[in-house]
């Protein structure tokens, strides 16, 4: 059996679709097609049955899934990192949202990078969690973090850690609202507070007022600016309430900069996830990062 056609149709399995299957090896979708068609008369099955989006595989396509694809990513780590005693001296493309990226990942992965025998050069880049992933399902990145787990075959994501939210503002604004008065009111102690938030929908305060208070945030934001630092700096300057990562704010929590304005019983958590295209951690630098990430995330809060 040819293993080309083998590495069309498993790619094709993981993906869903011969479209996506076609950019990721660098085909035309006709010749994709053409190839699965030749593998199809091989086994003298259907390995895949048509959709109107996409494609699903039949019982026999899976098995065969099951049965060649460990040895197709074996044999994928060959020739990427072929058998020269240097073959560790990879880049990894690093994907994830800026403020975790670069407050937690970046700081634990660049000790692969110290020149102590890892051999490990890393390129990261910052964006949501839809753009993140459509680009490591492109083959853009290596591994990414989201907080969005993927859906199929095409990725495989692991728990990474869980954030927990906290709402926050200046010391100004807590005197004002008064523990007493919010653990009363709820919800309605905020009403007319002024928000600071990383998009016009409030995604932090939506989540937290949904968790926390089992309602909709009333105010809208004051300010709106696209990165978690800034809002802090900006929740620290007075400008309203937030609600943040305690990774993020923990320093300015303990400086005085901010304070917290609420203490639920249960906290409002948010889970990050690593991400890669199914197979892949067969590479030996993407399962070093990958181990790496996991093992520092135990000693992250």
């Amino acid at each position: 059996m040819d293993l080309a056609l083998l590495r069309t149709f498993i790619t094709v399995h993981r993906a869903g679709s011969f479209t996506r299957a076609a950019a990721l090896l660098g085909l035309s979708q006709p010749a994709v097609t053409s190839q699965i068609r030749t593998l199809e008369r091989q086994l003298g099955r259907p390995l895949f049955l048509r959709q109107a989006r996409g494609v699903t595989p039949t019982t026999i396509g899976d098995e065969l899934a099951h049965k060649a694809a460990p040895h197709l990513d074996a044999l994928v780590e060959i020739a990427e990192t072929g058998l020269d005693e240097h073959s560790s001296l990879r880049t990894l493309h690093l994907a994830g949202p800026p403020e975790f990226t670069a407050e937690r990942a970046l700081p634990a992965l660049t000790r692969l990078t110290d020149g102590l025998g890892q051999g490990l050069t890393l390129r990261a880049s910052f964006g949501d969690a839809d753009v993140i992933l459509d680009g490591l399902g492109a083959g853009h990145h290596d591994l990414a973090i989201t907080t969005a787990r993927p859906r199929g075959a095409l990725l495989t994501a692991t728990p990474l850690c869980d954030e927990e939210h906290i709402l926050v503002a200046a010391s100004r604004w807590a005197s004002r609202v008064g523990s007493g008065k919010l653990r009363r009111k709820g919800a309605q102690a905020l009403r007319n507070l002024p928000v600071v938030e990383v998009h016009e929908s409030l995604p932090f305060v939506s989540r937290y007022w949904a968790s926390v208070f089992d309602s909709r945030p009333a105010a809208s934001g004051t300010v709106i600016v696209p990165d978690l630092r800034a809002v802090l700096a900006c929740a620290a300057m007075g400008a309203g309430l937030a609600v943040l990562p305690r990774y993020l704010c923990a320093a300015a929590l303990e400086r005085g900069d901010v304070v917290a304005l609420h203490d639920p019983a249960v906290p409002p958590l948010r889970t990050y996830f690593l991400v890669v295209r199914t197979g892949t951690l067969a590479m030996p630098h993407i399962a070093r990062a990958h181990e790496w990430l996991l093992r520092a995330a135990m000693d992250w809060e």
